[in-house]
Parts: C-alpha cells; structure tokens; sequence
C-alpha cells in the first residue's frame, strides 16, 4: 500500500474496497476493480488484505472528522 491514497482509487476501485469490507457479495464489485486492487495488494479474491482495510479505515475516519 505503500503511497497509495484514497484519492488515487478511482470511483469503481473506491466502491470495491467499501463492498468488501462491509462484507457484502464480490458479485457487486467491477470485475477490473477487483483485479486492480488484488494488483496493488489491497484485496484477495472476496476479502481485504490489512493494508486494504487500513485504506478503507482511513478513508472514513477522515470523511467522519471533516
């Protein structure tokens, strides 16, 4: 994850990381969101990796804070 940002997620990346973490079918994620991810190390098949989670726990930690 390593200088990755939510920012530089695209919209469908975005969505993506919040399905699977609220645990939800990887069946609603874009099929190259998904692959996008696993390439940059924030998702495994249907799950998030730590750093994905983290991704995901920052993003709305500072979307509550703002």
């Amino acid at each position: 994850m390593d200088g990755i940002s939510w920012a530089d997620l695209d919209r469908d990346e975005q969505r993506a990381i919040a399905i699977l973490g609220a645990g939800l079918s990887i069946e609603l994620c874009e099929p190259l969101a998904l692959l996008t991810l696993a390439r940059l190390g924030l998702a495994i098949g249907s799950h998030l990796t730590v750093a994905g989670d983290a991704l995901r726990r920052d993003a709305v930690l500072k979307g509550v804070a703002s």
